[in-house]
């Protein structure tokens, strides 16, 4: 699924994104603001578009003069299922972050990164996760971390259809991607969505202020 716009599994791209934008706010839009929001197709299908979800009552149509103004019609029986399906990333995050809250062996810090996280993937990226190892994982609880991490992706391949992909590495493998200026890291503190633990930047600490050699 793309969960960046996971309307799109249902409708045509371009209707995907009229309904997102038309979702994320409650102020009337006219045909223009909302094809400029949406960057998707021409304005002329934009306005079919909207002429179509208006007929079938989504989509309500102000007009104003020679101007026609929308919003979503939130009252419609159709809106909630709608509405569920443009929060679907907000959904995965808070299952992710219910999930690695509740394993046996918790990470000292665990994110959410990548495309999915960025809003920019499609329907084949993957479901990128980095997660921290604790400081001290016994030789018998090696299994109990693996089966947990195991677990959780086979559990987002169900809900996405997505594979998920898991960057796993201790603290100190951390500061070694620090150090060496791993372009990963820079992505990890610019795009990563912290779902549990110690935020990333307290883990690295001041080797984040160290000049480059």
């Amino acid at each position: 699924m793309d969960i960046s716009h996971p309307l799109s599994a249902f409708t045509s791209p371009a209707t995907a994104r009229v309904l997102e934008v038309l979702a994320g706010t409650t102020r009337p839009l006219s045909g223009r603001e909302i094809h400029r929001i949406a960057e998707q197709s021409s304005v002329a299908s934009v306005w079919r578009i909207l002429g179509r979800l208006s007929e079938q009552g989504v989509v309500t149509a102000d007009h104003r003069g020679t101007a026609v103004y929308y919003t979503a019609n939130r009252d419609h029986l159709a809106w909630p299922a709608i509405e569920a399906l443009v929060r679907i990333r907000a959904e995965l995050i808070a299952r992710l972050t219910e999930a690695i809250g509740g394993w046996a062996i918790r990470p000292l810090h665990s994110s959410l990164f990548g495309s999915a996280a960025r809003g920019d993937g499609d329907a084949k990226s993957d479901i990128d996760l980095l997660l921290v190892l604790p400081d001290s994982v016994e030789q018998n609880e090696a299994a109990t971390w693996d089966d947990q991490v195991s677990r959780l992706r086979q559990a987002v391949h169900g809900w996405t259809g997505n594979d998920c992909q898991t960057f796993q590495v201790d603290r100190a493998r951390l500061l070694e991607h620090v150090d060496a200026r791993d372009p990963l890291v820079d992505a990890w503190l610019r795009d990563g969505i912290r779902l549990t633990g110690t935020p990333l930047t307290d883990l690295i600490g001041a080797r984040l202020r160290l000049p480059v050699a």
